[in-house]
């Protein structure tokens, strides 16, 4: 089975360094992550800018790039289009679903035990979907379709990828000053979830 490219990883620090490579991708993850946080602040931009995250920690452990400020507006002004835009409407709806579910929860309403836990996995199962494809390369690049097709291929992935949004959610409700920081792991998830997704089906 042909492997997928990796950049040269180098297993010692350079005399006089003080972090190896593993801190510098933690740090270059965060470091996308608040990036990300603040390019969504309009909120119709946080799907191209999930996908500039993607994008840009792929350059980095595919191909060696560095994460820096301008890697990230490039790829950011490369994925904002009419179809991100419209996609990004659905933030809202998302965040209006689990009030919903939160206050269906507190009410006590008949079947209301049963109408929460639903509209909890769907708020899951579109967030999933969205950084399935948010993480896609050029030709697929933020195909919600695409992202779909491959939730329902890959369950073992997606499964991974349910539990770093449920451990993201855990973080911003216990720690919310950790909130700025937090888009960056699922993006990196996401990525790594999609490169062992194509390297699986490449031929032997």
């Amino acid at each position: 089975m042909s492997r997928v490219p990796t950049a040269p990883r180098r297993d010692r620090r350079e005399p006089g360094e003080v972090f190896g490579p593993g801190f510098t991708l933690f740090a270059d993850v965060l470091l996308v992550g608040v990036l990300t946080s603040a390019a969504s602040l309009p909120v119709v931009t946080a799907p191209a800018a999930i996908a500039a995250a993607a994008a840009t920690l792929r350059q980095s452990a595919v191909d060696g790039v560095p994460v820096r400020f301008g890697t990230y507006t490039g790829h950011l002004r490369a994925r904002l289009s009419a179809g991100t835009l419209a996609a990004g409407l659905a933030v809202p709806l998302l965040v209006v679903v689990l009030l919903i579910d939160a206050a269906l929860v507190r009410s006590g309403l008949p079947g209301a035990n049963i109408v929460a836990p639903a509209l909890a996995l769907l708020a899951l199962g579109a967030a999933v979907v969205g950084l399935r494809a948010a993480a896609l390369e050029a030709p697929h690049q933020v195909s919600l379709r695409e992202g779909l097709i491959r939730s329902v291929a890959d369950p073992r992935g997606t499964l991974l990828l349910a539990c770093a949004v449920l451990l993201a959610g855990l973080l911003a409700w216990s720690i919310p000053l950790l909130i700025p920081l937090l888009p960056g792991p699922p993006a990196f998830a996401a990525i790594a979830v999609d490169l062992r997704f194509t390297a699986g089906r490449q031929p032997d």
